[in-house]
């Protein structure tokens, strides 16, 4: 069985400099992304077979949808469960329409619809004093609860170090100094893109 999507707080895309994904293949899972949410607005299934060997690889990955401009769902695994072009499609369904912080899509707002992937490395222990701001993302667990923020939170939110710490704690309902106080810390990195990073 498939471990529950995370909901972290997410932010508008920052492209990341490290590109392992072809402008190509950024294309294709932006594309899949749409069509997942278009084929569920239809009540019709869409093929998952991914298209090449590097999509078919298991990875990490959360999506991420704005409608006019507005953050309208985020959801994804961060254990590489499936298939990257299968993971993209299922977080791009439940983004739109199973983010409880948000009303379902309907289809008028497709025509405003932007999405942004975020392809996440494995997660690895990780220090405090180890953290990057705007390179590392964050996992913190405790008492059987645990939160998730991307990389390119804190630097939308003009965060420094410990305010990362504070408010990934905060994300998962625990005390804001918890990262002191014996929490499990794990860091990893994202390519991020969206719309704006791929030709037309």
């Amino acid at each position: 069985m498939s471990p529950p999507p995370e909901n972290p707080a997410c932010s508008p895309s920052v492209s990341s400099t490290h590109e392992e994904f072809t402008p190509q293949e950024r294309a294709i899972l932006l594309r899949l992304a749409r069509f997942s949410i278009a084929a569920a607005l239809a009540g019709k299934k869409i093929s998952l077979e991914p298209p090449s060997h590097h999509l078919a690889e298991p990875r990490g990955a959360f999506t991420t949808i704005y409608v006019r401009g507005e953050l309208r769902g985020c959801v994804g695994y961060v254990s590489a469960v499936h298939s990257l072009y299968r993971t993209v499609a299922e977080t791009a369904r439940s983004a739109a329409f199973e983010d409880a912080r948000f009303p379902p899509l309907c289809g008028e707002d497709m025509a405003s619809l932007a999405v942004s992937v975020s392809i996440l490395s494995p997660t690895y222990p990780i220090q405090p004093e180890e953290i990057i701001v705007g390179k590392h993302g964050l996992l913190i667990s405790q008492h059987g609860r645990r939160g998730l923020l991307l990389p390119q939170v804190p630097v939308e939110h003009g965060w420094d170090r410990t305010t990362f710490l504070e408010q990934t704690c905060r994300k998962a309902g625990l005390p804001m100094d918890a990262w002191r106080m014996g929490a499990t810390l794990e860091g990893f990195t994202a390519e991020v893109f969206g719309d704006q990073d791929v030709p037309a």
